[in-house]
């Protein structure tokens, strides 16, 4: 079904892409030419306006579509489901989940004293 549904979303956005590239914009665009019949000024903007916002539609349909199948599809997993816990429900160990994933146990260095100033000998 995912599959499915990504295949009809990348052709709805290729479809899009070359929609919106077909448009006259303020400089002339793909539209080069002249000419009478089907695509005129006046049909070529309502048919290709129409065009756009049915792709568009369709791009936001695919898209919350795809999204709810990430979401609720197969089995959702949680992260904090994957943890092992204690006999009260707690997650084991003491500190919390920071302390699970491991390091040194060995209490922090203490500073070094201030290395003094060596005064110098007199000859």
């Amino acid at each position: 079904m995912q599959t499915v549904l990504i295949v009809i979303h990348l052709m709805v956005v290729l479809a899009l892409v070359g929609v919106v590239l077909l448009q006259r914009s303020e400089g002339g665009g793909l539209g080069i030419g002249g000419g009478s019949g089907f695509m005129t000024a006046r049909g070529a903007a309502n048919t290709l306006t129409r065009a756009t916002a049915m792709l568009a539609t369709a791009f936001f349909a695919t898209s919350l579509a795809l999204s709810l199948l990430a979401r609720y599809g197969d089995q959702p997993t949680d992260i904090f489901d994957r943890m092992p816990t204690t006999q009260q429900g707690a997650p084991s160990g003491e500190g919390g989940v920071l302390d699970q994933l491991g390091g040194e146990d060995t209490p922090p260095a203490q500073a070094p004293e201030p290395a003094q100033p060596q005064v110098p000998s007199g000859q």
